[in-house]
Parts: structure tokens; sequence; C-alpha cells
């Protein structure tokens, strides 16, 4: 999964890091997430090769520049490299229905208490149950249900997830 090889980019970068003796390592990633260890680790520092978007077009000006980027670019690469017009509509479709999904989990997790103490997202357990809630979740528009219509999603969610007692 996506996660495992950022996970494993990660560990390996701090490796390298905490356990390198000095010779400078260059590590390529594509992991946008990763941009943070140049804030955790003094000796780790971001660069980036400059790119020019117009449109839906990419051109990779051939630069070394100093920082991170906010996104990868990898469906921009798919079509450069000649892939089906049908994968790369369907590539971005998906990567558009991740992004959405990235965006609600986190706003659900960064929900916080009064106190300052922060709540725990459940939503990202590894649980087919709770991802099945979560969608279903994500999917009801709240503004235009009735009162009666989203009890009804409650209670079929409350038995869904086995909490259902009544």
């Amino acid at each position: 999964s996506t996660y495992d090889g950022m996970s494993i980019a990660r560990a390996l970068i701090e490796y390298v890091h905490q356990k390198g003796h000095g010779a400078k390592t260059l590590f390529a990633t594509h992991y946008h997430e990763l941009n943070d260890l140049e804030n955790r680790f003094p000796r780790v520092h971001n660069w980036h090769i400059s790119v020019k978007e117009e449109g839906h077009d990419v051109i990779f000006l051939r630069k070394l520049e100093r920082g991170g980027v906010a996104h990868s670019f990898g469906i921009h690469v798919a079509r450069m490299a000649g892939m089906p017009r049908e994968v790369i509509e369907s590539a971005e479709k998906t990567l558009r229905e991740l992004e959405r999904r990235e965006k609600n989990a986190d706003a659900i997790s960064k929900v916080t208490a009064d106190d300052g103490s922060v709540q725990l997202s459940f939503f990202q357990l590894d649980d087919p149950t709770l991802g099945s809630v979560k969608e279903q979740l994500e999917d009801a528009d709240l503004n235009n249900m009735t009162p009666l219509q989203a009890f009804d999603l409650l209670r079929k969610l409350k038995a869904e997830v086995g909490a259902d007692k009544d």
C-alpha cells in the first residue's frame, strides 16, 4: 500500500540521518508527505525539480530548487509517457476521490474538545465496517435530509457497527 511505502521511506530517512556516518545522501521520493522531515532533522534538506504548470500540462524545467513540493506529478508523467486517455481519466478520478477522503479524514481526526485534548479518529482503523460507515457518512447530504431520514441513517449505521441494543 501507499502507507507501507511511505512508512519505509520515512524510516529509512530517519535511519540514515541518525545512524549515517556523515556521507551526503540523495534520497529521491514522490512522497510529498515527507517534506516535514526537514523540520524534524537538522541535516535533512528538501530539494525538487522545478516545473511550470499550464492548465493540464507540466513542463519539467530541469532546474534544482530548494524546498519540497505540495504534490507529485505522477499522472502528468503518465500522460507524457503516452498512457491511454481512459487510464489517465480513471487515475484523475481516483486521485480526486482519495484526496476528498483524506481531507475528510483529516478534518475528523483534528476535532478537539473544549479542554484542548485531541479526539482521535476511529476512522483511521483498518476495519472494513468502519470504512463502510465512514463512506455512508461522507455521502450523506445532511442539509437536505428530513429529521426522520437522519434518524433512520443513524439507526442503520448504529446497527452496522453492532451498537444497536434495541
